[in-house]
């Protein structure tokens, strides 16, 4: 081939690759990061109330994140209104410290626009890694401010439309003292269903077999996930284990949310910002 011909190919191919990156870049840096979905998801456990639970899942909304501000939860506080969910739960990492151009947004400010949403049994919550590395009083004090309830290393008895059910929350993994067996002492019902809300899904292996399904956030889905690779980092002692979606291990469910904002990098790539509405049943519709 002619050197002429050559070094048009080669600048070319640099041409396309660069344009490629570039085009990469804004979709991962900006046009993910900055989208909002809802995402309606069924898990099948063993249930025996005789209609499902709706429950729509928040976690990981890193206010004040890029593209993540006090605007956002507005955003989604209507979106999860109008799936009309019997339950709301946050799973904690309402606060950011540190992410890449992002502004600190105090907790009185979530809270107080988070306080809009509605269900027909109520909003729970527990606590993140980053709420207590920041002020874990001050965060629950706000939430509680606004009538959601905040369930550390405890549970509460729901009445849903689907019935009465538990709630146990187990406080974060990483930064407190996660106690399992607090959290589920209370419950005196052992027919009805049990549901346990925590912000680290790598609790999970000490969670025991009478649980119905334990909700999960934390891992953001990797923020960046590969065709047929996969995420390459999960901030999970298990790696891909738990880095997203519902696992089943010796008969034991877990549910792992991919969340709304971002954390240390302003990046999404393969895992849009999601609000799920769960439908809890004993079986799920083919699709």
């Amino acid at each position: 081939m002619p050197s002429d011909e050559t070094g048009k190919l080669a600048r070319y191919l640099i041409f396309s690759i660069a344009c490629l990156v570039g085009l990469l870049s804004i979709w991962a840096f900006w046009w993910e990061p900055a989208g909002l979905q809802l995402n309606e998801e069924c898990v099948a456990v063993k249930w025996t109330p005789a209609r499902p639970l709706r429950v729509a899942v928040l976690t990981d909304l890193h206010v004040g994140s890029p593209f993540n501000g006090l605007s956002k939860v507005r955003e989604v506080v209507a979106r999860t209104n109008a799936a009309e969910p019997d339950v709301v739960v946050v799973l904690g990492d309402l606060v950011i410290q540190g992410v890449q151009g992002g502004s600190f947004v105090p907790p009185e400010d979530i809270a107080r626009d988070l306080a809009a949403l509605r269900s027909r049994a109520g909003v729970f919550a527990v606590l993140g890694n980053h709420d207590v590395w920041f002020d874990a009083g001050r965060v629950k004090r706000a939430l509680r401010a606004e009538g959601i309830q905040v369930l550390e290393d405890r549970a509460l008895q729901v009445v849903t439309p689907a019935g009465l059910i538990w709630m146990a929350g187990v406080s974060d993994f990483l930064t407190r003292p996660h106690d399992v067996k607090a959290a589920l002492a209370g419950v005196t019902d052992a027919d009805a269903p049990l549901i346990v809300l925590t912000h680290n899904p790598d609790v999970f292996p000490e969670i025991p077999a009478n649980v119905t399904l334990t909700l999960a956030g934390h891992t953001h889905g990797g923020q960046v996930r590969f065709p047929l690779v996969g995420p390459p980092v999960v901030p999970s002692r298990y790696g891909q284990r738990f880095a997203a979606g519902h696992i089943v291990e010796d008969g034991r469910h877990l549910y792992v949310a991919t969340g709304i904002g971002t954390s240390i990098l302003p990046v999404r790539f393969g895992v849009p910002p999601s609000i799920v509405v769960l439908t809890i049943d004993s079986v799920c519709p083919e699709r």
